[in-house]
């Protein structure tokens, strides 16, 4: 009796854990999906009457493809007191470099370049883009055509991320399912506002004082989303998969500057993101209780769930190796969280953030 017992309890154990896991992952491909797509238009279509400002602090790898991405003289690169060669980098490539002022005390220095190259131009619609973006011909009249289309003051663009090296192939579709248990695009608009790809009309954007207002946080894209909701100034996020990419590397400090941003802009979005982990990190024991049970179809069914669940995130045959990701991930975000919490400085590019 105490056999059956046993197994009866192992089987509701693994169907719960499988319901609780099945919850978050298909909820957070539902939160992705439900971002409306970017459509492609004729970029011959569309005037030009954009500039694109990229700031860069030593990109000197990475730079000049985001720069040829974009049509000649249409880049401005604001050197963020590069110690390396991003500069020529840049320049070579064909874009306009400047160099970023010295921030003012508790100014970011993202935010601080920002507002450097957006003072130079005068086109109506300003891009920001990070400096590990690569776009594909007609992004942008295609991101211009999808504001114009809704009245849009800014648009904040999801970009297909391209991880390099096994280590980011292994973790990154991992680390962004993760990031879409949390954000939720029904939920606070402004929470899942991201600078990484950041179009906007030059005039709304002076109105609501640029970067300039919002120079002393880590989350100026966020406050520039809330300032916009505050002016009553509309403003949206988009996705695309083909027409922008961005490079995703350095998965443990991504996700050490996730984690503070997300105590920054919500402590409810931590707190969906690890309890998401921890949901994933029962399947392994409760599988090994499948297995000693003697339960060998559903230990085979449930062996394969956390490859089919993240399936759309990997996008090829690496599903297979989501298990590894689920625990390799484990120690950096507890890390991460509890660095977030105590105030513990995270180390980006060469400075202290």
């Amino acid at each position: 009796m105490l056999s059956g017992f046993d197994l009866d309890l192992s089987l509701w154990v693994a169907l719960a854990v499988a319901a609780v896991i099945c919850g978050f992952f298909i909820a957070a491909r539902v939160h992705y999906l439900a971002i409306p797509k970017l459509s492609a238009v004729d970029a011959a279509s569309s005037p030009a009457d954009w500039m694109v400002v990229i700031p860069a602090r030593n990109e000197e790898f990475f730079i000049a493809r985001a720069v040829s991405s974009f049509p000649h003289d249409t880049v401005i690169v604001v050197d963020d007191q590069s110690e390396d060669r991003t500069a020529e980098a840049a320049r070579k490539a064909g874009a306009g470099v400047m160099p970023a002022p010295e921030p003012a005390r508790g100014a970011v220095g993202k935010a601080n370049a920002c507002m450097a190259g957006a003072r130079v131009l005068n086109s109506h619609w300003i891009l920001f883009a990070d400096a590990d973006t690569w776009f594909a011909p007609g992004f942008l009249e295609s991101a211009v055509a999808c504001a114009e289309a809704s009245s849009l003051a800014f648009l904040s663009i999801y970009l297909a991320p391209e991880p390099a090296g096994w280590t980011e192939r292994l973790l990154a579709p991992y680390a962004a399912a993760l990031y879409f248990c949390g954000i939720t695009p029904r939920g606070d608009p402004t929470a899942i506002f991201n600078g990484q790809c950041l179009l906007v009309q030059r005039e709304p954007y002076e109105f609501v004082g640029g970067h300039a207002a919002v120079l002393n946080t880590l989350v100026e894209d966020v406050r520039i989303a809330a300032l916009a909701r505050r002016h009553r100034l509309k403003f949206a996020t988009a996705r695309t998969d083909s027409l922008g990419h961005i490079r995703f590397r350095e998965v443990s400090a991504t996700v050490r500057r996730g984690s503070l941003r997300f105590m920054l802009v919500s402590l409810w979005i931590g707190i969906a993101i690890l309890a998401a982990a921890l949901a994933a990190a029962l399947w392994l024991p409760v599988l090994v209780w499948l297995i000693l049970d003697d339960q060998r179809l559903a230990a085979g069914i449930f062996a394969i769930l956390p490859s089919l669940l993240l399936l759309p995130w990997y996008r090829s045959w690496r599903a297979v190796l989501a298990p590894i990701a689920i625990y390799a991930m484990l120690p950096i975000l507890f890390h991460s969280a509890i660095g977030a919490l105590v105030g513990r400085p995270v180390e980006w590019k060469g400075r202290t953030i």
